[in-house]
């Protein structure tokens, strides 16, 4: 038990002054970027649209679940389907708060081929589809965004980057540090010394596991990080965190049902192809990350980051993580009586915040409706109206979501 406290204390003072960073940076886009900006850029059919979304998608912290709504409201807005293909697939892989931790925890090499592999991932997938798929393949779904915010700006950017998103992210972000820290415990270091000449069947296996799961890429990191100091190439950490992020089960099902089939093989035939190319890249040429031993709390370049210095970002990352989760509990189990005109229905494959912001929106435009609310975690969508189930059902599905009528 010592030697996993103290693993887990040293891989959480590695990562928290740059995610308290990347949080930061992420509230400022959240805020400051205009509503329109992204879809301005991305409505012509052609070789800049596809690469402007990829540009606008790196640093947007939004996962594979989260940014289905974004990429479906750029689609209503008339961008094209290389655009919104090269957004879905580079988005996700990464953000300004993954990049900052990846350079706390697996060295700078990593933090550059993240970004640069998801840019070139996203592009060569718009690419694709452009050439491939016909702008009538599939139909569109109703746009949805996230609800108007009030108060000041400097009150929003602190709100949505220390409590909105660590309410989305702050439990996969926990579970990864756990993880992490009892892989360098429990792991034997000879486990994947089995497969080091294997590296392309650590890729395989590592893609078997992590497509179908649902991977927050800045929760991967320590988690990475933990398998590659186990054995595991960094090859095959670069796969997970590519793969991983970028595409699950559920997001499979949605973009099959907004975009169309081919749409969906070549934007998963792109993040499975391309991440097994990039992972034999780092490989070849050789990129390693920093070592990180159990023993030493805080173990990077003291010079840089004080140790105590890192303690007290450790501590508030804490406090805010555990404020956060403790207020998403309290939200869920606190619920008032249901209202006579109130309805509560069954609506699956939301993760997050972005996924409730998604349905909240297309629901409450239907006549009938009052107000509305969605919890991911519970599968629940309660609606206040006299507004049929019919109608219910019509706008959740045209979101992309499934609609299991009313809960019982």
């Amino acid at each position: 038990m010592r030697a996993f406290l103290l693993s887990l204390l040293n891989v959480v003072c590695e990562m928290s002054p740059y995610l308290l960073l990347g949080f930061l940076i992420a509230g400022i886009l959240h805020v400051f970027v205009p509503k329109g900006f992204y879809a301005k850029y991305l409505s012509k059919d052609n070789k800049l649209a596809v690469l402007f979304a990829a540009l606008l998608g790196i640093p947007l912290p939004l996962c594979s679940c989260g940014v289905i709504p974004t990429a479906v409201g750029l689609r209503n807005e008339k961008a094209s389907k290389g655009a919104v293909a090269s957004f879905l697939i580079a988005t996700p892989q990464t953000g300004i708060d993954s990049i900052l931790a990846t350079f706390s925890l697996m060295g700078l090499g990593f933090a550059i081929i993240r970004p640069v592999a998801a840019l070139v991932t996203g592009v060569c997938g718009g690419l694709l589809v452009s050439r491939f798929v016909k702008e009538d393949d599939g139909d569109v779904a109703v746009a949805a965004s996230c609800s108007n915010e009030t108060g000041s700006r400097l009150w929003r950017v602190l709100r949505y980057a220390y409590f909105e998103m660590m309410q989305d992210i702050g439990g996969r972000l926990l579970i990864g540090l756990l993880v992490a820290a009892l892989i360098q415990v429990a792991v034997p270091d000879e486990f994947f010394l089995t497969f080091g000449k294997q590296p392309l069947l650590q890729m395989l296996v590592i893609l078997i596991v992590a497509v179908p799961m649902y991977i927050c890429s800045t929760g991967s990191i320590p988690v990475a990080a933990a398998l590659v100091m186990k054995g595991l190439s960094p090859g095959a950490a670069l796969v997970m965190l590519m793969a991983g992020p970028a595409v699950n089960l559920a997001s499979i099902l949605v973009v099959r049902k907004s975009m169309g089939r081919r749409f969906t093989s070549i934007y998963l035939l792109t993040i499975v192809c391309f991440s097994i190319l990039f992972g034999l890249l780092v490989n070849a040429i050789g990129i390693e990350i920093p070592s990180m031993a159990s023993g030493d709390a805080c173990c990077a370049d003291e010079a840089v980051l004080p140790p105590v210095f890192k303690l007290v970002c450790a501590s508030i990352l804490t406090i805010l993580l555990l404020f956060a989760l403790i207020m998403k509990l309290f939200e869920r189990f606190n619920r008032k009586a249901a209202d006579p005109d109130t309805t509560v229905y069954t609506v699956e494959d939301m993760h997050c915040s972005h996924c409730e912001a998604a349905v909240v929106r297309a629901v409450e435009s239907v006549p009938g409706v009052e107000s509305a609310k969605a919890s991911a975690s519970a599968n629940k969508l309660t609606v206040k109206g006299s507004a049929s189930e019919e109608a219910i059902r019509e706008a959740v599905e045209k979101t992309g979501y499934t609609f299991k009528g009313k809960k019982n």
